[in-house]
């Protein structure tokens, strides 16, 4: 018996709900597992940049970006995968969920970047230098660039309308200019993950949530802008006492 159009569409939309829920459960697992087994994880260290180091870098901070952004991304890789039609429909699914994490993991190289330049500055001027990264990503959240990025990431079905293209080329674009929105949106918060909290785990939750809260909840811009005043206030509070700069890293303070 022929199945519905639309019962296949609601078939479609809750496998790749699942499969994209698998992919983030395994990354969660991994990031966890590894933060809770890593004693340096979220310490302050002196980084010497090495070829291989970076590349570590770079594939646990894209495992880490799968975790972290793939659960706000599935209400527009399930819209996109329902509009699909034929018998290989998981092929421009995947390939529009691709190019949006391949963007996300190359961020890693700028990111890892700046943890070993923060990690070779003095501690005094370190703590500054944090304050500086707060504040900026504060100003960020509460900018009309951030609401323009975040407007396009809470709307799958206005972002795809309004970018809609066809074939394997239209996913690649598609897939593209939805990981532009996203970094547009979130690369402050990543920065001061990086910068401030030394990629600690509580850290991690937290953006992570901050993030999830909002592309995806009720008044997700008047979150933003929460979270840009909270960071402003933190990176002043940092600059008056350069001391919550260790706090913030995980770094217990010397006697």
């Amino acid at each position: 018996m022929a199945t519905d159009p639309t019962e296949r569409r609601a078939r479609l939309g809750i496998a790749t709900y699942a499969v994209l829920l698998l992919i983030t459960a395994v990354a969660w697992a991994h990031v966890l597992w590894t933060m809770l087994t890593d004693d340096m994880a979220g310490m302050d260290m002196v980084l010497t940049p090495t070829l291989a180091d970076g590349l570590a870098f770079v594939a646990a901070w894209a495992i880490m970006m799968a975790a972290m952004m793939l659960p706000s991304a599935l209400p527009m890789i399930a819209l996109y995968g329902a509009t699909q039609r034929g018998e290989r429909r998981a092929a421009p699914v995947g390939l529009f969920t691709l190019v949006y994490l391949a963007l996300w993991a190359a961020t890693g190289v700028p990111m890892y970047l700046v943890s070993v330049a923060l990690s070779r500055v003095a501690a005094p001027a370190r703590a500054y230098a944090i304050a500086v990264m707060l504040i900026v990503a504060g100003a960020f959240q509460l900018s009309a660039l951030k609401r323009v990025c975040l407007r396009r990431c809470r709307s799958p079905l206005g972002f795809l309308l309004g970018h809609w293209r066809e074939g394997w080329r239209g996913s690649l674009a598609l897939g593209w200019s939805h990981a532009l929105y996203c970094l547009g949106c979130c690369w402050a918060l990543m920065l001061v993950l990086v910068g401030a909290g030394a990629m600690g785990l509580a850290w991690v939750l937290l953006v992570a949530a901050v993030v999830a809260a909002e592309k995806v909840l009720t008044g997700g811009e008047w979150i933003a802008r929460a979270t840009g005043v909270g960071l402003v206030l933190l990176g002043v509070a940092v600059a008056v006492r350069p001391g919550l700069a260790l706090a913030l890293r995980g770094v217990a303070p010397t006697p």
